[in-house]
């Protein structure tokens, strides 16, 4: 009689995924699809949103050959898109831009865009929005359109982590930072962040330990994170190869009451 296998209770629910007050892990396959009506031929996937507890919303979105906006978007918002595979068609303010891996667009507060896959391939964008925090004074950021390949890489605190600072980090005109972090295998932060800016952080490439809260978590290539403000942080990268990941904050505002 052949022996019955017994498994550990709750071994099917495995998962990385974590939710408390101050974060959230959340590996690629326990995030369902969304559907927004105007968007087609895509899978839309939403990491972050207010009902997170977030003060931005971050989608990634999978767009297939022909799939996207149908028609030009303005919900009000400024918007950040990054194109992390694959390439898409970005209409904005009158301009129509290709950009390819590693492009990114930053669209001012209602700015209409229309961004669709014109090409034979699949796409996936990482698309980051927020409502534009006014400053008396200060004029809003004008239309911004690049690629990684031409943004610096600044060595910061320790050998081996470089930034990339996707939008200027000195314009107090821009509320929000989007850059992308590399990690040479071993390299850390130089202490526990602890900081008043909220995060959203999608996985690039590479593997890592991240310490969240007191909790350690292992990710790895497309997991999403999300850091509320005062969250303490640290990571450090593991395996062989670079670890990298596309970081978002709010900055150079005030505190409000």
């Amino acid at each position: 009689m052949a022996k019955k296998q017994i498994l550990a209770p709750g071994v099917f629910a495995h998962s990385r995924a974590a939710l408390t007050t101050h974060y959230a892990v959340m590996p690629p396959e326990g995030i369902l699809e969304s559907r927004i009506p105007g968007i087609e031929g895509a899978t839309i996937r939403i990491q972050a949103a207010p009902a997170l507890g977030a003060e931005f919303a971050q989608l990634l979105m999978d767009i297939q050959p022909g799939g996207g906006m149908t028609h030009p978007r303005n919900d009000g918002m400024q918007a950040f898109f990054y194109v992390v595979s694959g390439a898409v068609q970005l209409e904005m303010a009158g301009q129509s831009y290709t950009l390819a891996s590693g492009g990114f667009a930053y669209a001012p507060a209602h700015t209409a865009v229309r961004l669709f896959n014109a090409s034979a391939e699949p796409a996936r964008v990482c698309w980051i929005k927020k409502p534009y925090e006014p400053v008396e004074g200060l004029a809003p950021p004008d239309p911004l359109v690049g690629n990684q390949d031409s943004v610096e890489k600044v060595n910061k605190h320790t050998q081996g982590r470089t930034w990339q600072h996707l939008l200027p980090d000195t314009d107090p005109a821009f509320d929000f930072a989007v850059n992308i972090l590399r990690f040479a295998p071993g390299n850390y932060f130089p202490m526990v962040e602890t900081h008043i800016m909220e995060h959203g952080l999608y996985m690039l490439e590479g593997q890592g330990m991240y310490l969240l809260q007191n909790d350690w978590h292992e990710c790895w290539a497309e997991d999403f994170i999300y850091m509320a403000p005062f969250c303490p942080q640290f990571f450090y990268a593991t395996g062989w190869g670079e670890a990298s990941y596309l970081l978002y904050k709010n900055v150079n505002r005030d505190v409000t009451f």
